[in-house]
């Protein structure tokens, strides 16, 4: 569905940002830049209502994915389409299993697709992490990805070489720490 469709049923631009953070695939990568650029809001006004729904699908995926998915996973189509998912999220979570909570963080914290909240929520079931510290890692890369996020939304390649040196510098800290 989209934001006007979501508008013309009568939704406030505010919930259309919030439902479209909260979705996967699009996320905050793409709830920022449309209320930013197509509904005038104020950057930290955008940053906070991404984040907010962004976060909202979290602790349900936390809690309740690894039961979900092993009731799914008894009907054929499903079983397939889930050990597909699950392979590919164990391949890129690399990062996730070597580092757990930085790496959580920062592979969430990385803007591009199949990398958010969705995909770091599935990786942290996956990899057995505890709930506080996975929900605490995917809050610092949601954030981190929002600021990236809004910074390229004000601007434009600018906008993406500062978020790309201060994305750097929280991985190289955290790593180094780590």
């Amino acid at each position: 569905m989209s934001p006007d469709e979501l508008l013309g049923l009568g939704f406030s631009k505010e919930l259309v940002v919030l439902v479209i953070s909260a979705l996967p695939i699009s996320e905050l990568r793409g709830a920022i830049p449309l209320a930013i650029i197509q509904f005038h809001f104020p950057w930290h006004y955008a940053l906070l209502l991404a984040i907010i729904g962004n976060l909202l699908p979290v602790p349900f995926l936390l809690l309740f994915l690894d039961t979900f998915s092993r009731l799914l996973s008894k009907i054929g189509i499903f079983e397939k389409m889930l050990h597909w998912l699950f392979e590919r999220t164990r391949r890129r979570g690399k990062i996730i299993n070597r580092y757990e909570r930085i790496g959580l963080a920062l592979f969430v914290a990385i803007p591009l697709p199949v990398t958010g909240a969705w995909t770091g929520s599935l990786a942290a079931v996956l990899f057995g992490l505890k709930f506080k510290h996975a929900f605490l890692s995917i809050f610092i890369g949601v954030f981190i990805a929002g600021t990236i996020v809004t910074c390229l939304s004000l601007l434009g390649w600018t906008g993406a070489i500062i978020a790309g040196i201060g994305l750097s510098g929280l991985a190289i800290f955290g790593l180094w720490k780590a």
